[in-house]
């Protein structure tokens, strides 16, 4: 009798919570209440004609990445100094489908460059996250979202990988907004004079993508695409990815630091992942392009040309001469349609910003590795510094850096400290996440951190790589540098981070409060099938109290995010019970979270878990505001009826936007 035991579970909760004077431990308050200035901005730009049929009728989908940090001694548990309104939420809005991230250095952290066409999206999809939905996903992340299954070359999908592609004779249409608690921002690379390169063409309007990572102060720092020209009817970029900085909201470039190579100077991306403030501005961090990564190899780093689908095709004879003239011959960048698909090895790089704007230092902290493994030359060196905290009055960055295992270059997680004046740094491997190769076998296909506190704790992932045609997990580790101990964050730590579970430890505050996402079901992966996933908090150091000095959130304690914002006193069609927590981006000292959710108007049908909705779902920004007395847990009822399995052909926008969620890592 499962529909009865449903509602006999739901109303006992109701029962048990209408005692309660307030169930939640947190409030959810919307950054865009039901998404509507935030469908405007989106809905307000330019789409290629023959897919505004798609957009008039297709939500806008939300991602946030980042929280405004809180003033020394805020506290919204204890309600000292709870500015909640001032904790401003970064993130982007996006329509379709986004093809390739903005937040990787290299598109899924393939260090090959190999996912660039429509086999190398399906190959991703089945080789690092194994499902059978991939046929579905990498058509959709490559023609956009909503097209036309009879007619895939038609141009009616939303986004895509496919319209990037094609801009070099179709121009190209924005699909994606860096927003400041819901307000777009504008980047340097939607102004002319953000361009010194000669001979480039006629900027034009709405043509970039962008991400906002971040707010600090009245600075805040994100990644776009370049601006597209017109340049006697063909329509180049000048490069990929540009970081940049807002401050009061004039935009700022941060150029790439690399002296004397006008390849790399002007084509070669920089992005701005994590910031903090110190005595003398804001210091920046993130990666930059440092050397060409043209290999022997033409097929590794070219895209299908047959899928683009313009008339164009990539000149293969002499070595491929025309694709690798592009790195000598500077003066053809931007009249040569190869050039366009230049790559790059990239090194973790810093930018200091003053009061005004201006990038007074700025360097890469290289390693002395060669721009292109010399044993297996077609994978380049790459680095990245995902994010900054000052420990002991000195910066640290984390994030990852190539090491030679003599077999190959690997992406591996690693800190990195300032030697002196911030004009040199110290990259250091993290213990417990060191890569091996068996046998051609590696352990894990990467390991990075995603964040740094001021207890010198980190957070991040490590991929286990794939064998025998399946997918291993995703697993999450915090590194304490004062024991240099590793912990992975398994059954071990909780029930919630079970064997094979994929998940992403986003962010950790200084009071060792860790949030993220990990799946929420148990099914066996070996069926392919998509898991759902969940935010989590887990809280790694002591207890979190209240006002009235009660725990609240116990020490060594995991927590569905659901089960903290739910209010079950309130009812079904309460705020509490329009949501369901996607991730958990970020948290601020005064323990406010940034998260993305799936919301539905007039709430869930019940209260459990995994509740259906009446309406269609929109995903959103939310921040999770802590209540500082009264809290109670009360976890949301399991839903005792059997998942619904997805199938490739009924996956929806929401349950692909899941499945893309993996690539679209927050960067602090």
């Amino acid at each position: 009798m499962p529909h009865k035991m449903l509602k006999l579970s739901t109303l006992a909760i109701l029962v048990a919570g209408a005692s309660q004077a307030s169930a939640a431990v947190y409030d959810i308050v919307p950054v865009d209440k039901g998404n509507e200035e935030i469908s405007k901005t989106v809905k307000d730009q330019d789409y290629f004609l023959e897919a505004q049929a798609n957009a008039n009728k297709t939500p806008v989908s939300v991602f946030t990445t980042g929280i405004k940090p809180s003033a020394e001694g805020d506290n919204c548990f204890t309600g000292n100094n709870c500015n909640a309104g001032s904790y401003d939420v970064a993130g982007t809005a996006r329509r379709g489908t986004q093809g390739a991230p903005l937040s990787d250095a290299v598109a899924f952290n393939q260090n090959r460059q190999f996912v660039n066409d429509l086999s190398g999206l399906y190959n991703y999809c089945r080789d690092d996250l194994g499902y059978n939905t991939c046929d579905v996903w990498a058509r959709s992340e490559y023609f956009g979202y909503g097209y036309n299954v009879d007619d895939e070359q038609s141009g009616q999908g939303l986004g895509g990988l496919q319209h990037i592609q094609q801009t070099w004779k179709n121009n190209y249409r924005s699909n994606a907004v860096a927003l400041d608690n819901g307000a777009a921002v504008t980047t340097k690379a939607d102004d002319a004079s953000a361009y010194p390169e000669q001979g480039i063409g006629t900027l034009q309007d709405k043509t970039t993508d962008a991400t906002l990572e971040g707010i600090v102060g009245n600075y805040s720092f994100g990644t776009s695409s370049s601006a597209v020209f017109n340049n006697n009817g063909v329509y180049p970029r000048a490069f990929a990815k540009r970081g940049f900085v807002n401050i009061d909201g004039t935009p700022a470039a941060l150029l790439n630091p690399v002296s004397g190579d006008a390849f790399v100077k002007n084509m070669g991306q920089t992005m701005a992942n994590g910031a903090v403030k110190t005595t003398d501005g804001l210091l920046i961090v993130g990666s930059s392009s440092f050397a060409p990564s043209f290999t022997s190899d033409p097929a590794s780093r070219r895209p299908n040309t047959d899928d683009i689908n313009i008339g164009l095709n990539f000149n293969d004879s002499d070595d491929y001469k025309v694709f690798k003239d592009c790195a000598t011959n500077p003066s053809n960048l931007y009249s040569t349609f190869e050039c366009q698909f230049s790559t790059f090895a990239n090194e973790a790089a810093f930018w200091l910003v003053d009061a005004s704007g201006n990038v007074v230092k700025s360097g890469v902290m290289g390693s002395n590795l060669a721009a292109v493994d010399k044993d297996h030359d077609d994978v380049s060196a790459q680095a990245s510094a995902n994010a900054v905290a000052m420990v002991n009055n000195v910066p640290v960055a984390v994030g990852y850096a190539s090491r030679d295992t003599d077999d190959s270059y690997v992406m591996q997680a690693a800190y990195f400290k300032p030697n002196t004046d911030l004009t040199t740094w110290t990259q250091t491997f993290i213990p417990g996440l060191t890569i091996t190769i068996d046998d051609g076998r590696r352990n894990y296909q990467y390991t990075m951190a995603n964040d740094v506190n001021a207890n010198f704790k980190v957070v991040g992932i490590a991929k286990s790589h794939k064998a025998d045609n399946r997918s291993y997990p995703q697993k999450m580790f915090i590194y304490d540098n004062a024991t240099g101990q590793t912990k992975f964050l398994d059954s071990s730590v909780s029930s919630l981070f079970f064997r094979g579970a994929n998940g992403d430890a986003e962010a950790i505050n200084d009071h060792d409060q860790v949030v993220g996402w990990v799946d929420s079901e148990t099914k066996n992966q070996i069926d392919g099938s998509e898991r759902r996933h969940r935010a989590f908090t887990y809280i790694s150091g002591s207890a979190v109290k209240d006002s009235e000095g009660k725990n609240v959130l116990e020490s060594k304690k995991t927590y569905w995010l659901d089960d903290l914002t739910n209010a079950p006193e309130l009812g079904n069609a309460s705020i509490a019970n329009s949501y369901r927590i996607i991730s958990a981006t970020d948290i601020n000292n005064a323990g406010v979270i940034s998260a993305t959710a799936n919301y539905c108007a007039g709430g869930y049908q019940n209260l459990t878990k995994e509740a259906q909705c009446s309406v269609t779902e929109k995903q959103v920004a939310i921040k999770l505001v802590p209540k500082s007395t009264d809290a109670v847990i009360q976890e949301r009822a399991k839903q005792e009826d059997e998942p619904v399995k997805r199938s490739g052909g009924s996956l929806g926008i929401l349950a692909l936007t899941a499945l893309g969620f993996i690539g679209f890592r927050r960067r602090k």
